[in-house]
């Protein structure tokens, strides 16, 4: 009976690593929102990583984070650095700028698990002065990251975290504006 039980699992085991296989070997999240400010008053809040960690939906939600800034405090090379025992470990640098329009960041996890992910902020200005900003992330997944997102929709749990920074930076720039 037992080795029963043990091939039926071998099975199940090698059934999951093939479907995972199948699986596409990247990913995607993105959200927009409109927000009644113009680029250039949100420039400051998506274009410098002190001002991204404003309204930073992982930052919130570890205020006992260890973060450190390095290299220049705007534009190419910026760094942040950071160590939670709530969002993991990991750091974002700043690769690329044009601004008032676009953001684009090297996103590196170390822990709870690594990852290495593109990151991109665009911002749209609207007819009525108003701005939609994108938020974009996109990376490899490897066949650790398809397993998971068999059990794990990607898109939805971090979809919902930049649907809270977004509406965390709407709410700091109408106030502002």
């Amino acid at each position: 009976m037992l080795v029963f039980v043990l091939i039926g699992l071998a099975v199940l085991v090698l059934a999951l690593l093939a479907y995972a296989a199948t699986r596409p070997a990247t990913f995607s999240v993105e959200r927009h929102l409109r927000i009644d400010a113009s680029p250039e008053q949100l420039w400051p809040l998506v274009g410098e990583l002190q001002g991204f960690n404003r309204w930073n939906p992982y930052a919130r939600k570890d205020p006992q984070m260890r973060g450190h800034y390095s290299g220049p405090p705007a534009g190419a090379g910026s760094r942040y650095d950071w160590d939670s025992s709530k969002v993991g470990t990991g750091s974002m640098t700043l690769t690329g700028q044009q601004p008032g329009r676009a953001v684009q960041l090297q996103l590196d996890f170390l822990k709870p698990f690594e990852a290495h992910n593109q990151v991109e902020f665009l911002l749209e200005r609207a007819p009525d002065g108003g701005t939609t900003v994108h938020w974009r992330m996109h990376g490899p997944s490897n066949l650790i990251g398809r397993i998971m997102g068999i059990f794990i929709d990607m898109d939805r749990m971090c979809g919902r975290d930049f649907e809270d920074g977004l509406q965390n930076l709407k709410q700091i720039a109408e106030a502002r504006a």
